[in-house]
């Protein structure tokens, strides 16, 4: 994650330690474009044009913007810290493409923040890998991380919360990484050594499926602006063992109501068979955002 040391804490000052969850921003490009849209009032589109002005994006983004490096990075640490081999494709892997200025502001209404994060939680038998944007309350160290910079918090059994911040983008702070790398590479040549600590997978955990991963859920929808409405969909959620948390209209727009549900903890699995339902329902115009709220307890 940029200029970030966070392989070498992993493998050896955070060694003594089970360690339960990683999870961070650790793509500093998505961080930028994000805090446009939160700090600038920016539209997608809009903030990613200026970060590519500045050197923070590639003239081709989508590795960045698809969550693609995300995952790529989170892989790695999930390996690490789980000590079980985690490659790319045991990633579930969502982007920012679809994040509105809407969900911006709903979200910091609720007491929020939008991230992307890199997320992986860990037990004895399996380990569950993500990247995704999420709601994250504004009281968490994550949500004050903006900019170009990354911040990754790792959790321990001894060590309790811990947290490594610094620049996730740009030139300088990406050389700074490689040049690390070249030099302890240098240093073990020079003293006839392969290096001290080489892959630590030495376990092979069940990579939990998406579809099992239980969260909180920010939902945007535009329904018909008529009575019964709310009462068709909490039905459907009900029905799917999909309990709500909170219900809140928020714009009209001619015959349309824009409404913002949050979820308690429910099965990704359950959310999608009710939320396959309600796409289908006559009153409902469309299913704008589907975010996962992490960092709040129930």
């Amino acid at each position: 994650a940029g200029g970030i040391p966070i392989i070498r804490p992993l493998k050896e000052c955070l060694c003594g330690n089970r360690i339960n969850r990683v999870m961070g921003i650790i793509n500093g490009t998505t961080n930028y474009i994000l805090t446009a849209m939160s700090q600038g009032g920016k539209e997608f589109a809009e903030a990613l044009a200026e970060a590519q002005r500045l050197g923070y994006a590639e003239p081709d983004p989508t590795a960045d913007i698809e969550g693609l490096d995300a995952a790529r990075k989170i892989a790695i640490l999930a390996s690490i810290a789980f000590n079980s081999r985690i490659t790319y494709p045991d990633v579930y892997v969502e982007g920012i493409t679809k994040i509105t200025s809407y969900d911006i502001q709903y979200a910091e209404e609720l007491g929020y923040r939008v991230k992307l994060l890199g997320i992986a939680k860990g037990t004895e038998e399996e380990v569950e890998v993500r990247v995704h944007p999420v709601l994250i309350p504004s009281s968490h160290p994550l949500a004050s991380v903006y900019n170009e910079f990354n911040a990754i918090f790792v959790q321990g059994d001894a060590v309790g919360e811990t947290m490594f911040y610094g620049k996730g983008a740009g030139e300088l702070p990406t050389a700074s990484a490689v040049v690390g790398d070249i030099i302890s590479a240098a240093r073990n040549i020079q003293n006839g050594t392969p290096g001290r600590i080489g892959c630590t997978c030495f376990k092979n955990k069940r990579i939990k499926h998406i579809s099992e991963v239980e969260s909180k859920f920010y939902i945007r929808i535009s329904v018909s602006d008529r009575p019964g409405v709310l009462a068709s969909i909490a039905g459907v959620f009900g029905n799917s063992s999909v309990s709500l948390a909170s219900v809140i209209q928020k714009r009209l727009e001619g015959n349309l109501a824009e409404v913002v549900l949050i979820t308690h903890k429910v099965r990704e699995a359950n959310l999608r068979d009710a939320l396959a339902i309600i796409e289908g329902l006559s009153v409902v115009a469309e299913v704008g955002s589907v975010i996962r709220v992490e960092g709040s307890e129930e």
